[in-house]
């Protein structure tokens, strides 16, 4: 499954944009998503709720990188990674409007460097 929220902004819009769904049924098998970040959650819940409602025996989420702070819905991973602090994070495939996700580390991107990239 593949969804967005982001636009390419610093935050989630809440509005999920389902680019590719599953083509496959899902009912009562074990279904585990794989996050590379869990921000807000809005995206997260949305695909969580979407998910449930196709009656999965059972339903866990792990995640890479986990930032609690930023939560304004309830949910939580099951596995996780590490906790990063609210910052905007890029590379090992997180990205700014498409930059960046190349770069072999994650690092933090600072809002005033917008318009050099």
């Amino acid at each position: 499954m593949v969804v967005s929220s982001y636009n390419g902004a610093y935050e989630s819009s809440g509005n999920i944009k389902i680019i590719m769904d599953l083509n496959s049924n899902i009912e009562n098998k074990d279904v585990l998503i794989i996050e590379d970040i869990i921000d807000s959650g809005k995206t997260l819940n949305k695909v969580k709720i979407n998910l449930l409602e196709r009656k999965p025996k059972s339903f866990k989420i792990m995640t890479l990188l986990d930032k609690p702070s930023r939560r304004s819905v309830d949910i939580k991973p099951d596995i996780y990674g590490f906790e990063v602090p609210d910052e905007f994070l890029v590379g090992f495939g997180l990205d700014i409007n498409e930059k960046l996700r190349n770069l072999p580390y994650i690092g933090v991107f600072k809002k005033e460097y917008v318009d050099k990239i």
